[in-house]
C-alpha cells in the first residue's frame, strides 16, 4: 500500500504551521479511515499546558485515541530523539491493532528526527549557557545572532536575531562539541533503514500568509478569553518552574511569564498590560509560523494542500482516500 512507510506498517502525516488547521484536519481523516492520532507537537506533551497549546478536548480525544498528549510533567523534558522511538513503537502499536496511524503536528525537528535520523547532541550545560546569557546582556542578542552566522550560517539563516533561545542553542551546541546545530540534522536518507522517509507527508500551507496571520491573532485572542493568563499563573504557582525550561519557553507561555514577572514587580494597582501580551503573543507566534514553513519547504515529497482555499479539507480528505 502507498501508505506503508516500511515492511507492513499503515502510517501517514499531516504537517502545517500553527493554526493552519492541522487539528481538524486530522480529526476528519481519523473519523474518515478508523485512525489513531500520534501527536507530532513538543508542547503537546506537557501536563497542565491546556489552553495556551489548542490542546485537544476531552471530548475529541474521547472521540479518536490521541496519542503523545500529557506524557510529561513541565518540569520534565521530552527530547527529538524520544519522539522518534515513540512513534515507531506506537505506529506498530496502532498497526498491530488494524488501524491507521496519522502522524499530526507542527514539530518539524520532530518529524525529520523519525523520517532522517538526529545524531546525538550534547545536552544542556549550564555553565556554557550562563557564558552566553553573559555575553548577550552586554552585546545584545543580534550581535550573538552575528556570531552564529560565521559558525553556523545555516542555522542562523533560519532564526530571527532576536529568536535569544535558539540562539543560545546553537552556540551551545557549537562551543561543547565544535561542530554547527546544523550538522546534526544533515543525516541523509541513507541513514534512515526503515524507511519512514518514504511515508506519505501532507501539508497544510497557506497562500495568503495574510490568512494564517488572521488565524493566529483570532486564535491568541479565543486562548485569552479561555483564561490562558490563569493556566500560566498556576503553572507559575508551582514553584519549580522557570524560563529555563523547555516547556516554559513554548510560544505564548514565555511571553505571558515575561509579562508576569514585569506586572508583578511593578507598582501596585497597575493595570494588567493585556495589550502588550496580545502583541507579544501574536508577533512570537508569527514567527513560530514562519520558521515552520521554512522547514516544511526543505521536505521533499510533501504533499500541498492549500489550507486557505475554499475547498481545503475536501482535497486533503480526496488525496488521502486514494492512498489510504
Amino acid at each position: 500500500m502507498a501508505t506503508r512507510a516500511g515492511p507492513e506498517r499503515r502510517v501517514l502525516a499531516l504537517a502545517g504551521p500553527t493554526a493552519c488547521g492541522k487539528s481538524a484536519a486530522a480529526l476528519a481523516i481519523a473519523r474518515a479511515h478508523e485512525a489513531e492520532i500520534v501527536s507530532v507537537d513538543s508542547a503537546l506533551v506537557y501536563r497542565g499546558m491546556d489552553i495556551g497549546t489548542a490542546k485537544p478536548s476531552a471530548a475529541e480525544r474521547a472521540a479518536v485515541p490521541h496519542h503523545l498528549i500529557d506524557i510529561r510533567d513541565p518540569l520534565q523534558p521530552y527530547s527529538a530523539a524520544e519522539f522518534a522511538a515513540d512513534a515507531q513503537r506506537l505506529v506498530a502499536e496502532i498497526n498491530a491493532r488494524g488501524k491507521l496511524a496519522l502522524l499530526a503536528g507542527g514539530t518539524m525537528l520532530y518529524f525529520k528526527a523519525l523520517f532522517e535520523g538526529l545524531d546525538a547532541m550534547p545536552a544542556a550545560d549550564a555553565h556554557v549557557r550562563a557564558q552566553i546569557e553573559a555575553e548577550a546582556a552586554t552585546k545584545g542578542w543580534p550581535a550573538m545572532h552575528a556570531e552564529l552566522a560565521k559558525a553556523d550560517p545555516p542555522t542562523a539563516a533560519r532564526l530571527a536575531p532576536a529568536d535569544a533561545q535558539r540562539i543560545q542553542r546553537a552556540l551551545e551546541v557549537f562551543r561543547l562539541s565544535g561542530r554547527p546545530l546544523s550538522s546534526f540534522h544533515a543525516r541523509t536518507y541513507r541513514a534512515d533503514p526503515g524507511g519512514w522517509h518514504s511515508m506519505p507527508l501532507f501539508s497544510l500551507e497557506p497562500e495568503d500568509r495574510g490568512w494564517l496571520h488572521e488565524r493566529i491573532a483570532q486564535r491568541f485572542e479565543a486562548m485569552l478569553a479561555a483564561g490562558f493568563i490563569d493556566e500560566v499563573r498556576a503553572l507559575r504557582a508551582r514553584g519549580d518552574l522557570n524560563l529555563a525550561l523547555p516547556s516554559m519557553r513554548c510560544v505564548g507561555y514565555r511571553q505571558a511569564w515575561e509579562i508576569l514577572d514585569a506586572y508583578e514587580s511593578g507598582p501596585a494597582g497597575a493595570p494588567f498590560p493585556m495589550q502588550q501580551l496580545r502583541e507579544k503573543g501574536i508577533f512570537a507566534t508569527r514567527q513560530l509560523a514562519k520558521r515552520q514553513l521554512t522547514w516544511l519547504r526543505g521536505m521533499t515529497g510533501r504533499r500541498v494542500i492549500a489550507c486557505d482555499g475554499p475547498d481545503a479539507l475536501a482535497q486533503l480528505l480526496q488525496q488521502v482516500r486514494r492512498i489510504a
